[in-house]
């Protein structure tokens, strides 16, 4: 097993990485931009390597300053996390040049997998099903508009080399395809270092459900259920659970054994996602597969009872897997919500800025995977993931009802979150009926799931006491001293119901 391990991210999924190598007793090495020297990851690290500036170009995404952290650091392995370099084959074969173990799959299932057209391709050749489109990069507008027009409008412009809703664009009409067309290109040349895009058919109101693959380096492949991803905003999955209201035993069963196909025409280990779309007739069609941990990854873990974080340590080992395909029991419903730095009254724009209170939900079955802390001031220059919120339940009721209260547990003072936003979605009929599709947060947005006919209990008492205490601060007033016969039962049971009366 390895003694030290660098992580080549940030924010959370860093912090995340480092707690599971804490737990298996190995040291961890961050890695950071100049704007991230106070981060949680740096401050929680054993040790820590500035490798630039702010900008992600210069920093997290220079594969030689990060193999310089590790050659300073002593480190026999990297893991990518997510995003940034966590996909990238020429960051692993360079660290397999270096003799650095890369936690991840092997560098050519990377660059078969990574690629969404020649993914497809290979699963074309399989016989497996697959959302009708390009199966090779289109180099030109002409063969966009082409293809586009054989197989019929909407379509769905999708960066090759994509992920995360980068260079992503849905075309409704021939005269939207030339504008999409270069947006998306840009947009993916940003991203990833490379404009390349396909183009496939838009299904409508298709539901996005995934399947979480684990294999190790003894041919061992098996696969840990799904996670249904429907909830979506700019293409860009803002809630997840695990199992999907849609699937089935059944149904489970074949996408599961397809995914198993998947990772095996390319020689798969490590953790991975096969992505599928599913018709309103319960067809499903390959998508793509991301070869790497994914952000929803704690809902797997909550219901499988796998640490996939610890699995993907152990493989990269050389551990042979140590869960057969019928040790894999899925037991409750687990939910994740994404908490942006955004603001929801203001069409989610970034909202950075200095956190003056941070008050995360805790209590049974609630799990918080953070990269921030109170006193923090979160940069403009990245992603404006803050936390994950995450529950277990015995049943998907249960899980909701204890997301609710974890919500309404959630304090976040000095910036705007997407908090207020989640608060309204888990109250809404459809989605308490499990009845959603991935254009479903767009029509909840566009009925105004946002709008409040009145401010609510909570925000009047918030109001009311930062009033008082501006008259305080002001000498035009002093907030009244507790009453001597309030003790600390009373502070802490009677204030709860003060504060949530209709939730308990």
């Amino acid at each position: 097993m390895f003694r030290k391990v660098l992580i080549a991210n940030r924010g959370e999924i860093a912090v995340r990485v480092m707690r599971a190598c804490r737990e298996m007793g190995i040291a961890t090495v961050a890695v950071y931009s100049e704007v991230d020297r106070k981060s949680l990851h740096v401050r929680y690290a054993d040790e820590a390597y500035a490798i630039g500036p702010a900008l992600s170009t210069e920093s997290y995404l220079r594969i030689d300053r990060i193999l310089d952290a590790v050659k300073r650091s002593g480190a026999e392995a990297v893991h990518p996390g997510y995003g940034f370099l966590a996909e990238n084959p020429d960051f692993a074969r360079a660290c397999e040049e270096a003799g650095i173990v890369f936690i991840g799959p092997p560098v050519e299932a990377m660059e078969l997998l990574g690629s969404k057209t020649a993914s497809r391709q290979a699963v074309i050749a399989a016989g497996l099903p697959v959302v009708q489109g390009a199966d090779r990069n289109l180099e030109t507008f002409e063969e966009v508009a082409r293809v586009a027009a054989e197989i019929g409008y909407p379509v769905m412009l999708k960066a090759s080399a994509g992920g995360g809703g980068k260079g992503l664009r849905l075309v409704h009409a021939a005269g939207e395809l030339e504008s999409a067309y270069r947006t998306a290109r840009a947009e993916a040349q940003n991203a990833f270092g490379d404009p390349s895009v396909y183009i496939e058919k838009y299904l409508e109101r298709p539901r996005h459900v995934e399947i979480q693959i684990l294999g190790d380096q003894h041919g061992n492949l098996i696969h840990l259920g799904e996670r249904e991803c429907s909830l979506q905003r700019r293409h860009q999955k803002v809630m997840e659970e695990c199992p999907s209201p849609l699937v089935d035993a059944n149904l489970r069963r074949r996408m599961g054994e397809t995914a198993v196909r998947v990772g095996k025409l390319a020689g798969y280990f490590n953790a991975g996602t096969v992505e599928f779309l599913v018709d309103r007739e319960r067809n499903f069609f390959f998508l793509e597969m991301n070869t790497r941990l994914q952000v929803e990854h704690p809902v797997t873990e909550m219901v499988a009872g796998i640490d996939l974080v610890k699995e993907q340590i152990r493989i990269a080992a050389g551990e042979p897997l140590r869960w057969r395909q019928e040790d894999v029991e899925m037991r409750g419903a687990a939910i994740e919500c994404r908490i942006y730095a955004e603001d929801p009254a203001n069409n989610f724009f970034p909202c950075p800025g200095l956190i003056r209170r941070l008050q995360a939900p805790r209590g049974p079955g609630v799990r918080s995977d953070s990269g921030v802390y109170e006193g923090w001031t979160v940069p403009i220059e990245y992603d404006s993931l803050l936390a994950k919120l995450v529950v277990w339940g015995s049943d998907r009721s249960e899980a909701i009802a204890r997301l609710g209260r974890a919500l309404a547990e959630y304090e976040v003072f000095g910036i705007q979150t997407t908090i207020p936003f989640f608060r309204r979605v888990v109250e809404h009929p459809q989605f308490l009926a499990g009845e959603i599709d991935t254009s479903f947060i767009d029509r909840a947005l566009a009925e105004g799931i946002l709008a409040h006919d009145e401010p609510s209990a909570e925000t009047e008492r918030v109001a009311l006491l930062a009033a008082a205490l501006d008259a305080a601060r002001n000498g035009l007033g002093r907030p009244p001293a507790p009453a001597p016969e309030i003790t600390w039962k009373m502070a802490g049971r009677d204030g709860l119901l003060d504060r949530w009366p209709r939730k308990l």
